[in-house]
């Protein structure tokens, strides 16, 4: 397969809650194609949602639904043992609240992407996964699912006639099967921006992965994410971009 001429750079933001300020949303928005906006259930308030989506609609940067499990204590980084139809309410809720505002000002919600425990549950939650694709399936939008590759998430979704894309994260670090490292190990995450553009740069070119192990893993994505609540995720972003496109690869949103 050749490598691909273009690629999605996606970042979480609207993250920030009340008084307390995570990440530079403003200032990743100036180099990202997609943007996964919290929806108030592991982060964000309504006025940071309205303020986040305003930014992406002038900056032309495509709108994502980071759904997530309600737990904004421990930022949606909890595993819970929600019954699916719970999950499928909370799921909807959520996308339908996000898709809401970002309308109000002339955008709409074009994809989802699960956040933190539950994004890594659903690659192998069959229960959860299939509530997730339910919520997606039956809110009135086209939308797309954004998730690991061989995850049980893109799968259930694939069954269900869904579009999905198939995503890879800049900063974090993979196991020889091809899932994130747990964030409690360390090297979980990675830091410094040069090593992280050299690496995606080979993953998007080469469709190639070194594991934390040294196994090295065959990985195709078609969205690239950098965690907007890493420090210096801004820096990480626009190191990522500039060597994409010195390699020649064009960044654009898989929306568009």
């Amino acid at each position: 397969m050749p490598p691909p001429q273009q690629v999605d750079l996606n970042a979480d933001m609207g993250e920030s809650f009340g008084r307390w300020t995570l990440g530079d949303d403003a200032g990743l928005l100036g180099l990202v194609t997609s943007a996964n906006i919290a929806c108030g259930f592991h982060a964000g308030d309504p006025a940071t949602l309205v303020t986040t989506c305003r930014g992406a609609v002038e900056r032309g940067v495509a709108i994502g639904a980071q759904v997530g499990y309600r737990d904004l204590a421990g930022f949606g980084r909890r595993f819970i043992d929600i019954e699916p139809d719970a999950l499928y309410a909370d799921v909807l809720y959520q996308i339908g609240a996000l898709d809401g505002i970002a309308r109000s000002l002339s955008g709409a919600v074009t994809y989802v992407k699960p956040h933190g425990a539950l994004y890594n549950a659903v690659v192998h939650h069959r229960d959860q996964a299939e509530a997730v694709v339910a919520a997606v399936a039956d809110h009135p939008s086209d939308l797309r699912l954004l998730g690991l590759p061989g995850s049980v998430l893109l799968e259930v979704a694939g069954r269900r006639g869904l579009r999905t894309i198939a995503e890879a994260f800049a900063d974090r670090a993979y196991t020889a099967e091809g899932t994130l490292v747990s964030r409690r190990e360390p090297g979980a995450v990675l830091h410094d921006p040069a090593v992280v553009a050299a690496r995606v740069v080979r993953l998007v070119t080469e469709g190639r992965l070194s594991a934390v192990d040294g196994t090295e893993i065959a990985f195709r994505a078609g969205s690239i994410c950098v965690h907007g609540d890493s420090p210096g995720a801004v820096a990480m972003a626009g190191a990522v971009r500039r060597a994409l496109e010195a390699a020649g690869v064009e960044l654009a949103a898989f929306t568009a």
